[in-house]
């Protein structure tokens, strides 16, 4: 009986200990924090170097050859900024995509019982998964699309696009007042999938009956198009690109450094997420397969319905970190003179006005918080599946 209170008091002084050596670790964090920011702040001071952030309203004075935005020679590096990030967000979001559909198809073919396509996938994994990013990068820039002929002997795909070592050049789609029609019909055509796919789900849980998914999407899709036209009619101009003396005119021009900054990562991170894939399929046991094939499933209705939802549980966290690595591999894109924001914030702008500190913090605060944002909706949606797999379980 007696012991327990001498317990009960060591374990007291324990925790005093821990809150105590706690407190002391954050005092050294906090104190050499502001050494190293006094540090410099004296060393500017002595250089006689501009600090703070009135630069970004500063007139730029360069230009930038892919903007998503307004932007010209006068606006301010705050304009710069955004620009660039809107370039790191639209090959990041792309690559995300393409790489996630690419990797989803060769992880199945990994495993596929065709001994070609299943070798196939093993030579694209062990290829571009063993050769570095920038070299892939490098390569698809300088070794291919800069190869291509010049916009006067353009390779002609179908008159419509074509494809020289200026870019790809396609026609661009010039939508009307009614568009706005046409986008609601998108709108309600992406939530009649989701929707009957999650009816379909029920209804395999609760009776074991494989539902129609996109029979139903589909005529609700064509109907809500057909009430879009009858409102609206056909509110959209097809602007083709013309050549006229040494490049086209009109269309859409995507310039070669985007194109071989988005070949480069989606290739290459899909080799990693293939092998995610194939682990996560394989990690699912092996009844489940026996189980799905004696309630008749066919093999794609077996990894529609039984497999993939189950490995996606395997799958997300390691998906996640290949994500966020997609995002930061793009600061690769200054070795192409891709606009990024490691290109004409990070580079341009920190050579002409020479502020590497704020330059520096700002581009890794945004870097920090894209990672941030893309681990939060991830997590978020691996407990959506947890949940629904408990649920289900």
């Amino acid at each position: 009986m007696s012991e327990k209170p001498i317990i009960a008091r060591w374990r007291a002084r324990v925790g005093q200990r821990d809150v105590l050596a706690q407190v002391l670790v954050a005092l050294l964090v906090i104190m050499a924090v502001y050494w190293l920011v006094g540090n410099v702040v004296s060393n500017l001071e002595r250089q006689n170097v501009a600090s703070g952030f009135g630069f970004f309203n500063e007139r730029a004075g360069f230009g930038i050859n892919q903007t998503l935005i307004d932007y010209n020679e006068d606006n301010s590096y705050g304009r710069v900024l955004v620009v660039g990030l809107l370039n790191t967000l639209l090959v990041s979001v792309l690559g995300i995509a393409a790489a996630s559909f690419l990797g989803f198809v060769i992880g199945i073919g990994r495993l596929s019982q065709n001994w070609l396509i299943s070798k196939l996938a093993m030579v694209y994994i062990e290829i571009f998964r063993n050769v570095p990013l920038l070299l892939q990068i490098m390569f698809w820039y300088f070794g291919v699309l800069r190869n291509l002929p010049v916009p006067r002997q353009s390779l002609d795909l179908g008159e419509l696009m074509f494809l020289n070592n200026r870019g790809f050049v396609l026609p661009a789609i010039e939508a009307g007042a009614g568009a706005i029609w046409y986008g609601l019909a998108a709108i309600i055509g992406i939530t009649a999938v989701f929707w009957f796919k999650r009816r379909a789900r029920r209804i395999l849980v609760a009776t074991g009956t494989i539902a129609s998914v996109w029979r139903p999407a589909a005529s609700i899709f064509l109907l809500a198009l057909v009430m879009a036209y009858l409102i609206a009619g056909v509110p959209f101009q097809l602007d083709v690109p013309v050549l006229r003396g040494f490049n086209f005119r009109g269309g859409i021009s995507v310039i070669p450094e985007f194109v071989a900054l988005l070949l480069a990562l989606s290739l290459y991170t899909a080799s990693f997420i293939a092998e995610i894939v194939r682990a996560g399929i394989e990690a699912v046991d092996k009844g489940q397969r026996e189980a799905a094939a004696a309630l008749g499933f066919t093999r794609s209705q077996s990894l529609n319905l039984v497999i993939v939802p189950q490995a996606l549980r395997v799958i997300i966290p390691p998906l996640t970190s290949q994500y966020l690595n997609l995002t930061k591999n793009s600061s690769l894109a200054v070795a192409i003179a891709y606009p990024d924001i490691v290109s004409v914030f990070a580079g341009t702008t920190l050579t002409q006005v020479g502020q590497a500190v704020e330059i520096i913090l700002v581009t890794m605060l945004i870097y920090l918080t894209l990672s941030l944002l893309t681990s939060l909706i991830m997590n978020w949606y691996n407990a959506r599946i947890a949940l629904a797999g408990g649920t289900h379980g």
